[in-house]
């Protein structure tokens, strides 16, 4: 289970660290992704791209704090604070800070690689 949680906090970290190697090595072939926002990605290939389009693209990740971290078996409930500049509109190249809190309900396959993340919108601070 420590194993697990660290994975969580390396997963974190890498959206600040630009580090996707994180995704390739800890990530599901099949994994399903469904950001805060609603947006879902199926398959690691999808994920992948998911996080280069977060760090690129006018987009960029400040800060994504773990609050809390609740274990149980396969799943781990994490509460975060999230801060960042994003481009959330198509076509509209102007960034725009965003900070809100959040939830996400991780699941883990067998082999410890993340299968599914569900992430919810906790409210704008």
């Amino acid at each position: 289970m420590e194993n697990r949680e660290n994975i969580i906090k390396q997963f974190f970290d890498s959206l600040i660290k630009k580090d996707i190697s994180i995704i390739e090595k800890y990530f599901s072939e099949n994994v399903i992704y469904i950001d805060s926002f609603g947006r879902e990605y199926n398959g690691k290939k999808e994920v992948m791209k998911w996080f280069f389009d977060s760090n690129n693209n006018g987009n960029l990740v400040l800060k994504w704090d773990i609050k809390r971290i609740i274990k149980d078996k396969s799943t781990i409930v994490v509460e975060w604070y999230f801060e960042g500049k994003l481009n959330i509109y198509k076509n509209k190249i102007e960034q725009n800070d965003i900070s809100h809190n959040g939830i996400s309900i991780i699941d883990f396959n067998g082999n410890d690689k993340i299968e599914y993340i569900k992430e919810y919108f906790g409210g704008f601070d």
